[in-house]
């Protein structure tokens, strides 16, 4: 009977209690596996949001553009990017960069990553990273859809993938880096993933200049329902995000999985109730989909260090924020296709600095709480990260056009990147299409209207 009455309370006592760092807990185990495979939907998610809200000739193209991100990065991460990321790197270099004992996966299995998860397999904390490594050049795609190449993207991708996303995680989330060292808190990658992408996307826009034929600096998306289900499986997905980031199922995982519903719940509210009433006098539903992910944005950072009410806080400014962004570029005469600056960008430039202020230690013991200093630490990390990101971004965009064409021809953007990029059509309108097995747009002489004359009498 006191057997019995030992294991029931050991049933209901929580797991993380009974974790003992450096040997592997099944729980938590649990939790970062199956975290990984909800960041792993966050990629198919983003091609649904980025496809939904461009052109119907440029759909596919869109969305090749997430998905092969999920190939590519996937792969180099596993051969190099995690040892840059995550190994420890030769003397003082390591406050910059990991080395390389963990080229290949070398010593990546099923014992316990120390220092990095001291409750959970190795392999499995290297899968859910690799997770947060796929999505992010994937963000960036959303500045240069309708008009990039894929094949200049996917060099990019691979460089930069190498040579700017591994060395800021590096900063942040190993240790020894040098942020990570000053204090500074990003909890899921509002840094390393968001302001990342975010300032490779504005340069990246830039550098390619403005779509052709647009009268407007916007589009009207072409299927909003694939913008909501993106938005929808992008929320789902976050779960996992910010809630494995704890890699513990604890206390600190259910802050972080409360917060990520309710930023991005009061982000979508105060978006479309600033549509509602101040703007449109309508809701749309890009517009609640867009405030949700600028919540969602703006939380990553903080999710594990603030509490469920200021996360509703944050969220709100941080849909008013980027909703007053996306209006306003357009003066600007910036051609960032889907905004992934004014959403990315300024929702995680918000949350990371605003993590400074609302962060507590009753939420996390080993964060802080807010303070101006903590606030200046915050400031620091943004700012060498858009310097980063930016900077080397710009050096590689330069280098790949020397090897291939950045954008395509202006006849490939008129006809649409489907039919140029891959041979393919999002749909099909009628059987003689269907059919077609070259569907490259007819050639000037083709096109030219053919004269029938009657046979002379």
């Amino acid at each position: 009977m006191r057997k019995l009455l030992v294991w029931a309370l050991a049933a209901l006592a929580p797991a993380a209690a009974f974790a003992t760092p450096g040997q592997v807990d099944s729980g938590d185990t649990a939790l970062v596996l199956v975290s990984a495979g909800l960041v792993l939907l966050m990629t198919p998610g983003l091609a649904f949001f980025y496809g939904g809200l461009v052109r119907a000739k440029n759909v596919v193209h869109t969305m090749i553009l997430s998905i092969v991100c999920m190939a590519l990065v996937g792969v180099l991460w596993g051969l190099v990017s995690y040892s840059l990321a995550f190994s420890p790197g030769p003397g003082p270099l390591n406050r910059f960069v990991g080395g390389f004992s963990f080229i290949g996966l070398r010593g990546v299995g099923g014992e316990v990553a120390k220092d990095l998860a001291p409750t959970v397999p190795h392999a499995a904390f290297m899968l859910f990273q690799a997770m947060f490594a796929v999505i992010t050049p994937a963000l960036i795609s959303g500045a240069l859809v309708e008009r990039v190449r894929v094949k200049a993207f996917v060099l990019f991708v691979a460089l930069w993938s190498i040579v700017v996303y591994a060395p800021v995680a590096h900063w942040v989330w190993a240790p020894g880096g040098w942020l990570r060292q000053m204090g500074a808190l990003d909890f899921a990658g509002g840094t390393v993933v968001h302001i990342n992408a975010a300032a490779a996307a504005l340069v990246f826009a830039i550098v390619l200049g403005r779509r052709r034929g647009l009268k407007q600096p916007t589009v009207l998306p072409h299927n909003v329902p694939f913008a909501i289900l993106g938005a929808g499986l992008l929320w789902f997905g976050w779960l996992g995000f910010n809630g494995g980031s704890a890699l513990a199922a604890n206390g600190l995982a259910a802050y972080a999985f409360s917060n990520t519903f309710f930023a991005p719940a009061a982000a979508a509210l105060a978006w479309g109730l600033a549509e509602l009433f101040f703007f449109h006098g309508k809701m749309s539903g890009v517009g609640l989909a867009s405030g949700a992910v600028a919540g969602l944005v703006a939380v990553t950072p903080a999710a594990g260090f603030i509490t469920p009410l200021s996360s509703i806080g944050l969220g709100a400014a941080a849909g008013l924020a980027s909703l007053t962004a996306v209006r306003y570029r357009p003066r600007l005469g910036l051609d960032d296709s889907l905004d992934v600056f004014a959403v990315h960008g300024v929702a995680a430039t918000l949350g990371a600095l605003l993590t400074g202020v609302l962060a507590s230690k009753g939420v996390n013991p080993d964060g802080a709480d807010g303070s101006l200093h903590l606030l200046g630490i915050q400031a620091i990390g943004v700012a060498a990260t858009f310097a980063w990101s930016g900077g080397l971004s710009y050096g590689l965009i330069k280098l790949v056009g020397f090897v291939t064409p950045l954008r395509a021809e202006e006849q490939d953007e008129w006809s649409g990147m489907d039919q140029a990029e891959s041979g393919e059509r999002g749909y099909i309108t009628s059987d003689l299409e269907s059919a077609a097995v070259d569907h490259r747009p007819p050639s000037v002489e083709a096109r030219a209207p053919k004269l029938h004359h009657a046979p002379a009498k």
